[in-house]
């Protein structure tokens, strides 16, 4: 009789473990993968968790499911018994990426660069011929990728196919590329003659085609140049619009220098006209009242050279 007791307590202990161990259906489920599985529709489902149900929905919807649907799943799948919750239906959701515009221009961007069509600077301004929906791709890591592109630079125009994660068909597009490079404009108003700081510029990006004929230059390239006319803010700066800063400008009062061997003769003069480092410039001998030709030397400085006619100007 003991021996009984022990046998069905047993028993209605393993039935209640059993029934506790039971999987149990989720409410809200939101799956990445096309399959959802029993371990995305029951929580506890255990061996069974990888097992396929039925196909999820397209990214970024939701579909209801109704209980006698997933009974039926379940059983094929071959889980046999669950707990229902309570519940009627299960609310299934796909997560998704969003692939727009944004996203296709900078896989064009990735692509002309890689090809070394863009460097460094340089970016791509995409117009599409018609406007791109938002497309729900699969939430994976490369939601869509451009499998060919052709690009005409003389033209700007470009066709293009994507293929989106989770869709057959690929993504054929046609439309325009701006080629934009990022060059040096002045951030204000300026005289000729200001001699350029890191400060006075901002890069800003203009289309290549309008840079391009004016000659593009590098924030390293006009750094302590000086402006060769009157500038106004917001100007865009060519290799035309600086030049090598004066070291001697007209009417600059400057010392005349004669150097030979140990032997060094100076007088005061004033100059006649702007000079930059190594190049001629006119001087006027403010004792001799003579017009002497010399070379820039220093700031506030000249040479005149070893000719003895120039020492007898002097």
């Amino acid at each position: 009789m003991i021996r009984r007791l022990t046998a069905l307590t047993l028993s209605t202990l393993l039935l209640a473990g059993t029934c506790l161990a039971e999987p149990m259906l989720q409410s809200d489920v939101v799956v990445a993968a096309p399959v959802v599985t029993v371990g995305d529709m029951f929580a506890d489902a255990g061996a069974l968790a990888e097992v396929g149900l039925f196909r999820a929905p397209q990214p970024g919807t939701t579909g209801i499911v109704p209980l006698a649907d997933v009974r039926a799943a379940a059983n094929r799948a071959g889980l046999t018994g669950f707990n229902p919750a309570g519940l009627e239906a299960v609310r299934v959701t796909r997560s998704a990426t969003l692939v727009d515009e944004a996203l296709l221009n900078e896989l064009i961007t990735a692509d002309l660069t890689a090809r070394g069509i863009l460097r460094q600077g340089m970016s791509a301004d995409t117009l599409f011929s018609q406007p791109i929906a938002a497309i729900n791709a699969e939430a994976v890591a490369e939601p869509a990728k451009i499998v060919s592109l052709r690009y005409l630079p003389g033209t700007g125009a470009f066709t293009a196919r994507f293929v989106v994660a989770g869709y057959e068909q690929p993504l054929d597009l046609t439309g325009t590329i701006e080629v934009m490079i990022e060059v040096p404009h002045l951030v204000s108003s300026l005289a000729a003659g200001t001699v350029l700081a890191p400060e006075h510029l901002e890069m800003r990006a203009v289309p290549l085609r309008f840079a391009e004929p004016t000659g593009i230059v590098g924030v390293e390239d006009i750094v302590g140049q000086s402006l060769s006319r009157q500038s106004r803010e917001g100007m865009m700066l060519k290799a035309s619009d600086v030049q090598t800063p004066m070291l001697i400008s007209k009417s600059d009062l400057v010392t005349i220098y004669f150097r030979k061997g140990p032997m060094t003769l100076s007088v005061k003069g004033q100059a006649l006209t702007s000079a930059t480092p190594g190049k001629p410039v006119q001087v006027l001998n403010l004792m001799s009242k003579r017009v002497i030709s010399a070379t820039a030397l220093a700031a506030g400085a000249v040479e005149v050279s070893h000719d003895p006619l120039a020492i007898a100007g002097l």
